[in-house]
């Protein structure tokens, strides 16, 4: 495995944990994780990558060893104002090449039509965005988060890390025991009672009360300038969030169709968590994404 090192920085009062691979001169890529996960989750697409990069990725906020925010809920646009001050810090002038899985394949495309200069290249891992709503939903969902902040949400402990790893491979069959034991020690640390925690703010687990307004995610995707690589995993289960496979379909391609300059591709033998199942192809598709020479305007 390519060595990692850790760097703690003050991202907006919180202290950031920030997992770097690579020489410091090396071209830079940042890589954002997706939610319940942690930065080391990108180990394996770092090995398999051919080029010299810099590869920098944090934990967001209330993930892995970087601090939680002190507060009962999570908001969305606090993931972008985070990834805005760890560019500023890493890269205050240079427009940098930024890749997003899931959660973060979300936060970077808001991030990237809000900050169109900011970004050169983008690359999109599973980050469909959320279930379009209505507000008439609103009165349910406030009750709902009110209903949570009086019961606060709470995380499972394991009493091994060899638990912590099945655990990992139950959400993911295909994760192979070496890959699970890494990912266990990451995911999880033991506690002063010997039992592993999981490094996650349980309040990441409580309901927003804010809707998510597709529309309007969809005005910042339309205002990406820089060209995108959008990764699918051929056995995704967006599905199980996004309703039934045809109409979500029809409704992931609508919003697919707001980026200006994108190239799709998707990956065989993969779940939604692509970058542990087939991390070889998927760094392939990167590479070869980021060394091919912009061609504005184009969509395949």
């Amino acid at each position: 495995m390519k060595p990692s090192r850790s760097e703690f920085i003050t991202v907006r009062r919180l202290k950031y944990h920030v997992r770097h691979w690579g020489a410091e001169g090396s071209p830079k890529l940042f890589m954002l994780h997706g939610w319940m996960d942690v930065s080391a989750s990108f180990q394996f697409v770092v090995d398999c990558l051919r080029h010299d990069w810099h590869v920098i990725a944090p934990d967001w906020r209330g993930f892995g060893l970087s601090e939680a925010q002190h507060a009962d809920t999570y908001y969305f646009p606090d993931y972008v104002g985070d990834l805005d001050s760890v560019l500023q810090h890493y890269s205050p002038i240079d427009p940098v090449n930024l890749l997003g899985h899931s959660m973060g394949g979300n936060a970077v495309c808001l991030y990237a039509g809000v900050r169109p200069d900011r970004v050169a290249k983008l690359v999109n891992l599973e980050g469909f965005g959320m279930p379009a709503t209505q507000p008439e939903q609103a009165p349910e969902r406030y009750a709902k988060w009110l209903d949570e902040l009086r019961s606060p949400a709470t995380m499972r402990g394991y009493g091994s890390r060899e638990e912590v790893a099945r655990r990992l491979q139950k959400t993911n069959p295909r994760l192979t025991d070496e890959r699970a034991h890494f990912l266990s020690g990451h995911w999880s640390a033991q506690n002063a009672e010997g039992r592993w925690d999981v490094l996650g703010d349980p309040a990441h687990k409580g309901s927003s009360p804010l809707l998510y307004r597709v529309e309007e995610a969809l005005a910042c995707w339309q205002r990406i300038s820089a060209p995108v690589l959008w990764v699918e995993a051929e056995d995704t289960d967006v599905w199980r969030w996004m309703g039934p496979k045809d109409k979500a379909r029809v409704e992931i391609d609508r919003r697919i169709a707001h980026l200006a300059n994108v190239k799709k591709a998707s990956i065989a033998q993969a779940g939604h968590m692509l970058h542990h199942d087939q991390p070889e192809a998927l760094a392939a598709l990167i590479e070869a994404f980021l060394d091919a020479p912009e061609v504005p305007g184009s969509s395949a």
